[in-house]
Order: C-alpha cells, then structure tokens, then sequence
C-alpha cells in the first residue's frame, strides 16, 4: 500500500445518480423562497446546488407526476381536503415544480417527516426526478416541529437514525441517489458529537450543520465553535460537510470553508434579498435589484408560479426606500408588476399567464391600460413557444433564462403513465 493510499481520506462513494457535495455553494432550503423560479436565478447566477423547499411527506404521498405541456416542467399535483366542506374541490394543487432541464443533477429534495415508513413512500415518487433527498432536522417552526419533524427530531436521535436508514437503503440504494440530513448545534458539543457521530454512520452521503440551536433565530449570530469538530466527525466517516449560517456570498461561503474545513457552503437569507450573491465578485458580485427584478419574474411567467409566491419574493428584491416599491405592493397580477416596474417586454408573457390564472380581472389598472395594443397582440399571436404548446394560453418564453425545446407526444406528456427508467428501478 502507497503512503498516499494510506493517508487519503475515507469517502462515502457517490451514488451513480447523485450528487457529490464537495466544493459546492449551494442554496438553502427555504419555505416560499425556494420555489421553482428562486432555485433557477439561484442556479443562472451560479449556485453549484439548490436545496427545494421543505416538503411534506404526507402531501407527496399520493401525488399525481405530471408534465406541463407548455413549459415541460414536472409537476406533482394533488386534490386538497375537504377542508370540512360538503363539496369536492375540483382545482388540484401543485405541490412541487421541478425543471428537468436546468436542474438535471442539481436538485436535492428536503423532506419533513417523522416516520420511516411514510419518508420512504414519499420519496419514491420523487427520487426518479432529484439528484438527492435530505432529512429536515433542523427547522424550528411550529408547522414542522408539532408533528415530530424539524427540530423536534434532534431530541429523538432514534428515529431520526432509523428514518436515514430506511431511506438509505430502500430510496438511496434502488434509485443510485445520495441520501442526507441537515441538522442544528445542540447545546453542548458533547451533545452534538454524540448525535453526529451517529448520523454519518446511517449510510448518508452528507451533512449540513445549521450554526444555531433550535432556539436562535436568523437575527442571532450563527455560533461557528462546533463546526470544525463536526467537520472531523464526518470526514472520518467519508460523509461531506456542509455549513449554514451567516453566509452571505460565494467568495465568504468559500472563505469559510477554507477556515473551518468543511466541505461546503449554504447561503439563505441573502439569495432570498439578491440571488446574485452566488457571483464572485471576479465574476461582478451582486447585480442591481432591477436586473434581478427582471429576471425573477420573467422565471415566474415561465414557470406559471403562484401569484402569491411571486408577490411575496418580488416584496424582498424591490427595495423598500424605492419610490416603485410603493405602487408595486399593490399589484394584484403579473401584469401590474410588469406594468409598475416598466419591464415592457414581458408585459405578453404576463398577460398571457394572468389570463391563464384568473387573474386578469383583478388588474389594478383599467382595463385600456392593459396592453391591448396591436403591438402586444401581435406578439400574442405570433409568439412560436405558444403556437408550439398548441396555441392555449400559457406563458410567453424569452431568452434571458433559457429553456431547451421538448418535443413530446401526448402519450409523453403524461408521465404519471409512463415512469422514467429510475422510477422502473424502484417499482
């Protein structure tokens, strides 16, 4: 055996379909703020991986896979509850969007669950379509930690090691994907290296330590004393180490990983404010908020997201001090953001996807402001990516955040019948 054979460090190996995240910065899973067009700005300004929204396991679980014939994007969809009401809700919700194109190989799928048995449900449906799934252990949150999930597993170590278990070995295993978990500090060190110790030995491809106790709040400095510690643990184990906390761009996620000795870095926050602080500042560091304005909602139209998602995103990017911020709150659709910012050349695609959502009427400009002129119509008639996806409504594609062109059949177009390869792995 070589001296450099015996000194090179252990390394979980990396699964044929999954991802290592070694040398990554990466955005943070984040509710309403890692939704479908978050993630793309975050991947078009040069995040390494993106982190999805904390999802459910019970609301995934009998989801139905589909893909958006005007966008090709996968959709998984499902019915709400009744709610109490006597009457079915005949309008399905979308539950998770993902992009196959531009985020092949870059999506890991967070999980909130409590159970073994409905993590591994839930993430078979999924698996076929990330190129990871990671356990919350680490969200503080009421919504999360009431059923056992979030934080609320850190004070149960057993179940948390079973459900990584499961996953590793009947998710992680038949669809060749890495399985990984992301935690906070406890409050001694003693405390967390019991519980890391434990966790690298599951099977997991990586750790992501939150530098805060479940207490602490974002405001709260992140405490960095246990992370070099945490780091050694996992290295030992071949497990790579990811930190969170604190990191507000590229060149400082970087910095700190040369500091500390981790692996990676996850920002939060700050790709929520200006998703362009994946840029080096080589690369020109943060753009303009208008540049960013644009673009994020240009991803919204051609993503068809939420209204209410969008406004909400658009409320952090748009400074408040602006004198646009003022009109811009109040819109009521994608045209009034458009017609509010002077962003003239979605202001088809945004009329297009209003008319598609029902939202058209509730415009905040009289109806002759809307773009009815012959202009607008004219891109309205002739835009090719609407006449392709059979000349019903849907948003108009433009060029600053390209989408490959798919040409499917409509037998394609449903795949909740047509399983892709990796999902025929794990049926």
């Amino acid at each position: 055996m070589t001296m450099t054979a015996m000194t090179s460090p252990a390394r979980v190996p990396i699964p044929a379909n999954g991802v290592d995240y070694r040398g990554k910065i990466v955005l943070a899973p984040m509710v309403r703020s890692g939704e479908l067009p978050s993630r793309l700005l975050a991947l078009k300004y040069g995040a390494d991986l993106v982190w999805g929204p904390e999802t459910i396991d019970q609301a995934l679980i009998g989801a139905l896979r589909r893909v958006n014939p005007r966008n090709g994007n996968i959709e998984f969809t499902r019915f709400p509850s009744n709610g109490g009401r006597t009457t079915k809700s005949t309008k399905e919700s979308i539950i998770y969007r993902i992009d196959p194109a531009r985020e092949k190989g870059k999506l890991i799928f967070q999980i909130g669950t409590a159970s073994p048995e409905l993590a591994v449900k839930a993430a078979k449906s999924i698996a076929g379509d990330v190129a990871g799934i990671d356990v919350n252990s680490g969200c503080p949150k009421p919504f999360s930690t009431c059923g056992g999930m979030g934080a609320a597993l850190l004070r149960t170590p057993d179940r948390l090691v079973s459900i990584l278990e499961a996953l590793v070995r009947e998710v992680g295993h038949p669809f060749q994907i890495g399985i990984s978990v992301k935690i906070r500090i406890l409050g001694s060190p003693e405390e967390t290296k019991e519980l890391v110790s434990r966790l690298v030995r599951t099977g997991i491809t990586g750790l992501t330590v939150h530098c805060r106790t479940t207490p602490m709040r974002p405001r709260e400095r992140a405490i960095r004393d246990q992370l070099r510690m945490i780091a050694d643990i996992c290295h030992e184990a071949g497990v790579a180490c990811l930190m969170n906390g604190d990191v507000t761009s590229r060149d400082g996620g970087l910095a700190l990983m040369k500091e500390y000795n981790v692996d990676g870095a996850m920002i939060a926050t700050s790709a929520e404010a200006n998703p362009s602080c994946f840029r080096s500042e080589a690369e020109g560091g943060l753009l303009p908020w208008r540049d960013v304005a644009h673009a994020y909602l240009q991803a919204c139209l051609e993503t068809e997201n939420r209204y209410g998602n969008a406004k909400y995103l658009l409320n952090i990017l748009v400074p408040g001090r602006n004198k646009e911020f003022e009109h811009s709150r109040s819109s009521k659709s994608y045209y009034d953001w458009c017609h509010s910012l002077k962003f003239d050349d979605l202001i088809p695609a945004a009329i297009r996807v209003d008319e598609f959502m029902n939202l058209a009427h509730k415009s905040i400009f009289k109806d002759e402001d809307i773009a009815r002129s012959k202009p607008i119509q004219n891109a309205l008639d002739n835009n090719e990516s609407a006449q392709a996806a059979g000349g019903g409504p849907g948003p108009i594609r433009t060029n600053a955040i390209p989408i490959p062109t798919l040409n499917k059949t409509p037998e394609e177009d449903n795949l909740a019948s047509v399983p892709t390869s990796r999902q025929q792995v794990a049926a």
